[in-house]
């Protein structure tokens, strides 16, 4: 079977907080959040698998703290899990005030995401490696999330 390192799907996107993105309380919404946490989690998954692929479902997502109008958001995605065509990705994101360095985490969650082939089919992925720490730890814990989203959907 294929496989494939944790760190050829890692993707990092910046985006600065507008206000259009905002709120009355000039703090982003959350949908919009959600928004950039759905396309950076597909972008991993395609990185990973080198397929078009769609999304199954979004676990628990914790917003910690938010961001205002003119902070930077970034976000980091990577592949912690795979089964036959699906792959959990993780996705953090960060908070960063320009104006004097704060750096916050604002917001963690993993994705399920399926490969398709040109029929729409559901289609085998590589098996990921993980290499760094925090890639081990989440990889470990793989099946008892897996687990936990399958329970739950019955």
């Amino acid at each position: 079977m294929e496989t494939v390192s944790s760190n050829q799907s890692r993707t990092i996107q910046t985006r600065l907080v507008l206000p259009p993105d905002t709120n009355h309380m000039e703090t982003i919404f959350g949908g919009q959040v959600l928004a950039y946490i759905d396309e950076i989690a597909a972008i991993s998954a395609m990185k990973h698998c080198r397929k078009v692929v769609v999304t199954a479902s979004m676990d628990r997502v914790q917003f910690m703290s938010s961001a205002k109008v003119g902070h930077i958001l970034t976000l980091e995605a990577f592949v912690t899990g795979t089964g036959r065509s699906s792959m959990e990705v993780y996705v953090k994101v960060e908070s960063e005030d320009l104006l004097n360095g704060e750096t916050t985490l604002t917001t963690t969650s993993f994705l399920t995401m399926v490969a398709k082939d040109e029929h729409g089919r559901p289609c085998a992925v590589p098996q990921v490696v993980p290499e760094t720490a925090e890639e081990k730890q989440l990889f470990e814990n793989y099946q008892e999330r897996k687990q936990k989203r399958i329970n739950e959907s019955d």
